[in-house]
């Protein structure tokens, strides 16, 4: 399809609309980097209220001929020459082809879909963008929030705080979720129930029931591997490939902290746990596997409100940035990586920017919501000290205590 619409460009530009009969108009033209923020343009242009008589239609014909009485072409032959190029390259053959694709979840025990929405979207779902809906919310709540038109937002799912799962805005359909049409179109958007506080930590029904709508999600689109790249710059530069799903958040595209640092510092182990259930590989696409992370760190402080300040000011530069406790002190790092060349490029950013920074190999207990956490192998000591109850009433204990459960239980079994 990509290389139809190519042929068609070529071949536009050899015949510009510079030739009667056509209609006076003081027109104003929009200019796009390329064919995929062109389409995104066409369809978010073509939502606004001027254009509802397109919505639904199906014939070609019906629909050209509704958009050009509403006053978008100037060519008087605007429809014939459209369904020229239509009948020309047989472009009948993908009619509703990517919507069949598309299901919605079998997890969902709630629907209300929201008037919030771009319909259809306008690229193939590969990306998972993960939210936090900043409150305790149920799933039927999520829902709520984005049944007013006025709110000018949605999701595709909500996860409620007892772990059941609402469709918002079906699948086929782009949400008004991540504060970028370009990421929307192409991703499933998930609100998940939250903590109203930073680091808006999640309890362990809303994170395992966002492990296991990852996976049904991924399952449909035929995804064997849901890949974190930790990166911005890396993850939206980086085409994946059929088999694989990548994960994005909104605080990429706006000045926000979603999805919160509880879960944006719990990412890799959800794509890792993710492709683990689908029977892939976690290791990265791009490059090697290796034990050894390199940590990029901007400052170690011994007073932690000095820590907190540091953090404040990475953050509000652009960077996602976390606390850590090593040695006695409180340090910032903006990252971890598993190939060298990729924190050193970090560095190289955080220092255009106006900050000191190194690659590290140090690892610290992470300093969540004032409180500093204690490392994995004291907490496996604890469980088995009974000190966290058993089976899923210790998971989601150690979960909210801000815990990855994952690792705890490696340790744990290391120990028996």
């Amino acid at each position: 399809m990509e290389e139809v619409l190519k042929q068609i460009c070529q071949q536009i530009q050899k015949t510009p609309e510079e030739f009667r009969p056509y209609t006076s108009s003081a027109m104003k033209w929009c200019e796009f980097p390329d064919m995929e923020n062109c389409v995104i343009g066409y369809f978010d242009f073509t939502n606004i209220s001027n254009y509802d008589n397109i919505k639904g239609v199906e014939d070609p014909e019906i629909y050209l001929a509704n958009i050009k009485a509403d006053g978008y072409a100037t060519s008087l032959n605007y429809v014939q020459n459209l369904m020229s190029v239509i009948e020309k390259y047989n472009l009948r053959q993908y009619d509703k082809k990517e919507v069949t694709e598309m299901s919605n979840s079998s997890l969902t025990t709630y629907t209300n879909i929201s008037p919030n929405k771009t319909s259809p979207r306008t690229h193939g779902v590969d990306r998972i963008t993960p939210h936090c809906v900043v409150g305790q919310l149920s799933a039927e709540s999520i829902c709520g929030c984005f049944t007013s038109p006025s709110r000018q937002a949605s999701c595709n799912y909500g996860i409620g705080t007892d772990g059941r799962i609402s469709l918002c805005v079906e699948e086929k359909d782009r949400s008004w979720c991540s504060s970028s049409g370009a990421n929307d179109h192409r991703a499933i958007t998930i609100e998940c129930a939250s903590d109203k506080t930073a680091p808006y930590a999640m309890n362990g029904n809303v994170y395992e029931s966002l492990i296991k709508l990852c996976v049904d999600i991924c399952k449909r689109y035929e995804k064997s591997k849901l890949i974190w790249f930790g990166d911005k710059d890396k993850t939206l530069n980086y085409a994946p490939k059929s088999d694989e799903m990548i994960v994005t958040v909104h605080r990429w595209f706006a000045n926000k902290s979603c999805p919160g640092d509880w879960l944006y510092n719990r990412l890799g182990d959800l794509a890792a746990e993710v492709t683990k259930r689908l029977g892939g590989t976690s290791s990265n696409p791009s490059t090697p596997s290796t034990d050894t992370l390199y940590r990029v760190q901007t400052g170690a402080f011994s007073v932690k409100a000095n820590a907190d300040a540091m953090l404040a000011k990475v953050k509000a530069a652009g960077f996602d940035t976390y606390m850590v406790q090593v040695d006695g002190l409180y340090k910032v790092q903006t990252g971890a990586y598993s190939v060298k060349a990729n924190a050193e490029a970090q560095v190289n950013k955080l220092k255009a920017a106006g900050f000191d920074a190194f690659v590290t190999t140090k690892s610290g207990s992470a300093v969540s919501g004032g409180t500093t956490l204690k490392s994995v192998s004291e907490i496996a000591r604890e469980v088995l000290a009974g000190k966290w109850g058993n089976g899923e009433d210790r998971k989601n204990r150690l979960t909210a205590a801000g815990y990855d459960y994952s690792s705890v239980q490696a340790a744990v079994n290391k120990l028996v």
